[in-house]
C-alpha cells in the first residue's frame, strides 16, 4: 500500500505523505522548454508522450509520493465538442453551447477524443518511477464544469449576469456532465489512476443555500461512483465557508482544505483524512518562512491523517529549490 493509500484508507497519522498541485508545470525549466515548442494547451494534453513526461518531471527532481496526470479539467467540454481555447495571459475561452449537441455526444466519440489522456495515465503508471506512489486523476466537479461552460471565461470574482436565468439549460448541462465525468473518471481508473481529485474551484460563488442543489448533490453522485470503483476519493472544495457541513454530505475519503482555513479548528471539526492548505505565496518568500509555515501545518495534524498539498497550485514563479526545500522538510517530519 502506498504511503497516500495508508494515510486515506488506513488513517495512518505517522507519516505525512507529500504531493503538490500544479507539481507539474510552469515554475519548473523543463516544462516550459516543452511549452515554448507546443503553444496549443489542448494539443500538448492529447499528446501522450510529452503529457506522460510532463508528469513525471517533477517525480525525477523531488521525492513526491504521487504524479497527478497533467491534463486538464476543461477536457470534459472538450469532449463534447464545446469549442475551447486558452490564451495567453487570459486563460481559456470557450465558445457558444448548444443543448442538442451536447445531448448528442457518443459515449463512444467522447471515449476516443480523451483517448489519449488515458493512454498517457497508463504510460505514467507503468513508469519506474511510480513503485509505491499513487497516479492521481482528476476532474472537475460538476458546478465548476458547469460555470466554464455558461460563463464561457473564468469568472474570476463573478458569474455572468443572468447565469441562473435558464434553469432548464443548466438542469440538462448537469444531467449530461453527471454522465460523462462518470465515464471519465471509470477510463482512467481502467488506465491506472490509483487515487481521482475532484476539484470544485468556483464552489466558493455560491451562496450557502445554493450549495445542496449544485455542488452538494452532483458531486455525491461522483465521490459515491468512485466508491464503488474501489479508489480513494479527494475532494477540494475551493472557497467553501463550511467544510464540515461539506464533509458531512458529500462524504469524500479526504478533504482538500484552501489556505484561508485554520488548520487547527479544521482538525477538531472533521475526523476524515485532510490535505493541503498551505498557501502556495509562502513558496515565493525564504526557507525559514517555508519552514515556519509548513511546520504550522505538519504540527496541526500530527495525530490527525493528513496529506501535505497547498492550498491552490504551485505558482510559475516559484523557485524548483524551494520545492525540494519543502519535500525534504516534510519527509524529515
Amino acid at each position: 500500500m502506498t504511503p497516500i493509500q495508508e494515510t486515506i484508507i488506513n488513517k495512518k497519522t505517522n507519516n505525512s505523505p507529500i504531493w503538490l498541485m500544479r507539481q507539474a508545470g510552469r515554475y519548473l525549466p523543463e516544462f516550459r522548454e516543452i511549452r515554448k515548442l507546443n503553444p496549443n494547451f489542448i494539443n500538448l494534453c492529447l499528446n501522450v508522450n510529452l503529457s506522460s513526461e510532463i508528469t513525471l518531471q517533477p517525480l525525477k527532481r523531488f521525492d513526491l509520493d504521487a504524479a497527478i496526470i497533467f491534463s486538464d479539467i476543461l477536457m470534459i467540454p472538450y469532449g463534447l465538442n464545446q469549442k475551447i481555447e486558452f490564451k495567453r495571459d487570459f486563460g481559456p475561452q470557450l465558445g457558444s453551447l448548444d443543448l442538442d449537441d451536447l445531448s448528442n455526444v457518443d459515449q463512444v466519440d467522447f471515449i476516443e477524443k480523451l483517448y489519449p489522456v488515458y493512454k498517457s495515465i497508463k504510460k505514467v503508471s507503468e513508469n519506474n518511477l511510480i513503485k509505491n506512489k499513487n497516479v492521481i486523476g482528476f476532474v472537475g466537479a460538476p458546478w465548476t464544469l458547469l460555470v466554464y461552460m455558461i460563463n464561457k471565461h473564468s469568472p474570476k470574482k463573478e458569474l455572468i449576469k443572468d447565469f441562473f436565468k435558464d434553469e432548464f439549460l443548466i438542469n440538462r448541462i448537469l444531467i449530461i456532465l453527471e454522465k460523462f465525468l462518470k465515464l471519465h473518471i471509470d477510463q482512467q481508473i481502467k488506465s491506472g489512476a490509483t487515487v481521482i481529485q475532484i476539484f470544485d474551484s468556483w464552489a466558493g460563488l455560491l451562496e450557502e443555500k445554493d450549495l445542496p442543489n449544485y455542488v452538494y448533490i452532483p458531486t455525491l453522485n461522483l465521490v459515491d461512483y468512485v466508491k464503488s470503483l474501489n479508489v480513494p476519493v479527494i475532494c477540494f472544495p475551493r472557497g467553501v465557508k463550511n467544510y464540515k457541513n461539506y464533509c458531512d454530505i458529500v462524504k469524500p475519503d479526504a478533504v482538500n482544505i484552501d489556505y484561508d482555513v485554520n488548520p487547527v479548528s479544521i482538525c477538531k471539526e472533521i475526523n476524515i483524512p485532510i490535505q493541503g492548505g498551505l498557501d502556495p505565496k509562502i513558496l515565493l518568500t525564504n526557507k525559514e518562512n517555508l519552514k515556519k509555515e509548513a511546520r504550522r501545518y505538519l504540527d496541526a495534524f500530527k495525530d490527525h491523517p493528513y496529506i501535505f498539498n497547498l492550498g491552490h497550485g504551485v505558482l510559475p514563479q516559484t523557485d524548483p529549490n524551494m520545492v525540494d526545500y519543502l519535500v525534504k522538510m516534510v519527509k524529515d517530519y
